[in-house]
C-alpha cells in the first residue's frame, strides 16, 4: 500500500493478477454483457436503499424518486453509470471492490429474514459481475457516497483491472455510485446511443427501476426513459389482455404471426418462478437442426441472463418460446450458464408437462386448432415418443396419424379414435409404415383388412418407424406391423412360422416349392399368403428384423445394416401365379418369377436391386405376348 496526498493504492486481496485477467477475458462470452452487470448492480443498489428507507426513511431525504441513468461521452470516450441508490462508505468499497468475488449484495441478503427477504428484488450474487467492465474499458472509476453520510464522506476508486486500485476521499453531494469506464479504442460502439438503447431494452427493459439515458440533442440534453420498468410476466393474468399477450410474443420473438396460445403460470412454495409461455403458429426455418439455438428466455429477478436457456424444455419442444423468471437458479459466476440441480430438473420437468397439458386442452377443447398446429410441429413432437418416456402416455394421446378411415391426407386421428373404431374380436392396432401416404394407401399389405373392415394406421413421416420401435403399445392394445411376418387378425391365431419352416415339401403347393429354389437368393422364405386378395405377391420383414423404413434411413446416413432378406408371400389365386404354374420353359418362368418379386419390391417402395435386368426380363415378357 502507498499514500499521496490523502490518496492511497492498494493491492487486490486476491492477490494474483492471472485471476483477475481470467476473469475478466473467460467468464463472459460476450463484451455487450458488462451494461447488464453494471445495471444489475445499479438495481441491486437501489432495492438495498428502499429496504433500509423502510426502517430509516430519513435516508431518502429529498431524493425519493429513485432512478439509474446512463450517459456517454463521445468525445472523452466514456459511459456512466450512475445510481441514486444506498452507496458506499469507503471500507464498504475497499471491501467489495477490492477483494475480488465478494457481493455486498449476497452480504445483504444474508442478513434479511422472513418476508424481507422474499421480496427482495436483488440480483447480483456473486461479486464478479463489476469487473466485466474491464472487458471494454481500460480504466474504472467509481465515485460513490453512501446513504447517512455528509458529502464530504464520499470515496473514489480507480482501477486498470490489473491488479492494483486506488482509493481517495472526495466531496459528493449526491448520495448513490456513479461508475465511468473509460472505453478502449476499439469499443466505441458502447458510446453511441442507439447501441446503448438497444443493449438496455434487451437486458434490463423489466427491471422495476426506471433506467434513463442521457442524448446530447443539439446544444441541449434529453433524458429518456428506455426500460419499459414492469415485466408483464410479473403482473396478475387478470391484468393482463390478450392483445398485451400477443404485442409480447411478438416482441419476445420478432414474429409476425400471432402464437396458437400460451401459458402464464406463477409457481410459489418451496420453488417460486414464473413462466409466460407460448405456441407459435408456425415451424421456424431450422426447426430440424437439432444443434440450433433454442430454448426459452431467462430472467433472474426480471434482469435478462440469456436468450436461448435450453434446460428447460426438451429437444422435442424446441419450438416453444416464452420467458421464465426465477430467484433462485444456481447460475455460474458469469450469470450466462446454469448448473445442474434439483431445483433445475424440478422446473424442466413442471414447465414441459404444462406444454403438454396446453396441447391436451387445445386438442380437447378445439380440434381444429390443434390440428393446426399438428400439420407444424407434429414431425418434432413424435421425437419425444422415443425420447421422454415420463410423458410418453401423454404424448400418444396427443399423437395424430392417418388411417383407412378417413380419405383426407391430414394426420387426422388420435388413437384413442381408432379403438373406439375396432371391429368385435379386434386386441391389436394394426400399422403400415410406407415412403408416402399414396403408397401406402395402394399397398397389398392393406387388402385383407380393407376386405373385412378393419381400419390400419397410415405412419408415412421418416421418423415414424423409428418412433413406432420405442412403442408397445396403447390402452393396453398392441402395435403390429401388419408388414411383419407373424400377422394375426381378429379372432386368427397368429401363424407359426416354426412349423411352417418344418412342414414336409411334398404338404406344400408344388409353385411354393419351385420358387423357393428358384428365388432362394433373394427372399429366406416363400408361403402362400392369406393377407392378398387382388395383387399376386409382397414382401413380408421378419419379426427380428430392422424395418424397410428403418434400413433406408441407416443406410442414407452412411450406416452398416445387417444383410437380411424377406419373405416372399404369394396370392395362389391370382391369374400371374395361375400362369407362372402353368409355365414349363424355365428361361421364362425365371423371368417372370424375378418380374414378381420385383414388383412385390416397387409395391413396398422399393426398387429391384438391378432396375435394368428387371426391365430387360420385362420387356422379353412383352414382346411374347404381343407375338
Amino acid at each position: 500500500m502507498s499514500s499521496d496526498n490523502q490518496k492511497q493504492t492498494f493491492g487486490f486481496q486476491a492477490e494474483v493478477k492471472q485471476l483477475l485477467q481470467l476473469m475478466i477475458h473467460s467468464l463472459y462470452s460476450n463484451k455487450e454483457i458488462f451494461l447488464r452487470e453494471l445495471t444489475s448492480n445499479a438495481s441491486d443498489a437501489l432495492d438495498k436503499l428502499r429496504f433500509e428507507a423502510i426502517a430509516e426513511p430519513a435516508l431518502l431525504g429529498d431524493d425519493p424518486e429513485l432512478s439509474i441513468t446512463i450517459e456517454a461521452d463521445k468525445d472523452a470516450g466514456t459511459v456512466t453509470i450512475t445510481d441514486n441508490g444506498i452507496g458506499m462508505s469507503q471500507a464498504e468499497v475497499a471491501e467489495n471492490l477490492g477483494t475480488i468475488a465478494r457481493s455486498g449484495t449476497a452480504e445483504f441478503v444474508s442478513k434479511l429474514s422472513g418476508d424481507a427477504k422474499s421480496d427482495a428484488q436483488l440480483i447480483g450474487q456473486f461479486g464478479v459481475g463489476f469487473y466485466a467492465s474491464f472487458i471494454v474499458a481500460y480504466e474504472g472509476t467509481v465515485e460513490t457516497r453512501r446513504a447517512g453520510l455528509s458529502a464530504d464522506e464520499a470515496v473514489r476508486w480507480v482501477s486498470q483491472g490489473e491488479g492494483e486500485y486506488t482509493l481517495e476521499p472526495i466531496t459528493r453531494d449526491a448520495r448513490g455510485t456513479a461508475i465511468t469506464l473509460k472505453l478502449k479504442s476499439d469499443e466505441t460502439e458502447f458510446v453511441e446511443p442507439y447501441r446503448l438503447t438497444s443493449l438496455i431494452k434487451k437486458y434490463s427493459d423489466h427491471i422495476a427501476i426506471p433506467v434513463r439515458l442521457i442524448k446530447d440533442a443539439e446544444d441541449e440534453q434529453e433524458i429518456e426513459t428506455i426500460n419499459s420498468a414492469t415485466a408483464l410476466w410479473t403482473r396478475s393474468r387478470s391484468e393482463v389482455s390478450d392483445d398485451e399477450y400477443k404485442a409480447f410474443y411478438k416482441h419476445l420473438t420478432h414474429d409476425f404471426e400471432e402464437p396458437l396460445d400460451w401459458s402464464h403460470n406463477r409457481v410459489e412454495g418451496k420453488r417460486e418462478y414464473t413462466s409466460l409461455i407460448y405456441l407459435p403458429a408456425r415451424a421456424p426455418f431450422d426447426l430440424w437442426n437439432r444443434e440450433a439455438p433454442r430454448g426459452l428466455k431467462l430472467y433472474v429477478q426480471r434482469v435478462f441472463i440469456m436468450d436461448d436457456a435450453e434446460q428447460f424444455l426438451p429437444l422435442y419442444l424446441r419450438f416453444v418460446r416464452g420467458v421464465v423468471d426465477s430467484s433462485d437458479l444456481p447460475l455460474n459466476v458469469s450469470r450466462e450458464l446454469l448448473q445442474s440441480h434439483p431445483t433445475l430438473d424440478a422446473m424442466r420437468s413442471a414447465l414441459t408437462k404444462r406444454v403438454l397439458t396446453m396441447l391436451k386442452k387445445m386438442a380437447n377443447d378445439e380440434p381444429e386448432q390443434y390440428q393446426r398446429f399438428w400439420k407444424e410441429f407434429g414431425e418434432v413432437m413424435k421425437e419425444g415418443l422415443a425420447e421422454d418416456f415420463a410423458n410418453r402416455e401423454t404424448l400418444m394421446e396427443l399423437l395424430r396419424v392417418a388411417t383407412t378411415h378417413d380419405d383426407s391426407e391430414a394426420q387426422t386421428q388420435s388413437l384413442a379414435n381408432y379403438c373406439e373404431r375396432m371391429v368385435d374380436g379386434q386386441d391389436q392396432i394394426y400399422y403400415l409404415t410406407a415412403e408416402s401416404l399414396a403408397a401406402a394407401k395402394s399397398s397389398p399389405h392393406l387388402e385383407v383388412f380393407r376386405k373385412r373392415g378393419i381400419e390400419v394406421v397410415l405412419l408415412t413421416d421418416r421418423l415414424d418407424e423409428w418412433m413406432i420401435g420405442h412403442l408397445t403399445e396403447f390402452d393396453g392394445k398392441p402395435l403390429q406391423d401388419i408388414r411383419r411376418d407373424g400377422l394375426k387378425l381378429p379372432g386368427e391365431a397368429a401363424s407359426d412360422d416354426a412349423e411352417a419352416e418344418q412342414a414336409d415339401d411334398t404338404d406344400e403347393h408344388a409353385l411354393v416349392v419351385k420358387l423357393k429354389e428358384r428365388l432362394s437368393a433373394q427372399v429366406s422364405a416363400v408361403r402362400a399368403s392369406d393377407r392378398l386378395v387382388e395383387s399376386p405377391a409382397c414382401l413380408v420383414v421378419a419379426a427380428a428384423d430392422i424395418g424397410v423404413q428403418m434400413r433406408r434411413m441407416l443406410e442414407a446416413a452412411g450406416q452398416e445394416v445387417p444383410d437380411t432378406k424377406p419373405v416372399l408371400e404369394i396370392n395362389l389365386e391370382h391369374a400371374l401365379l395361375s400362369r407362372l404354374e402353368a409355365e414349363q420353359d424355365d428361361a421364362r418362368f425365371d423371368d417372370l418369377a424375378m418380374v414378381i418379386f420385383g414388383q412385390a419390391e416397387i409395391a413396398q417402395g422399393g426398387l429391384p436391386e438391378d432396375p435394368g435386368a428387371y426391365v430387360a426380363r420385362l420387356n422379353r415378357l412383352l414382346v411374347e405376348l404381343a407375338a
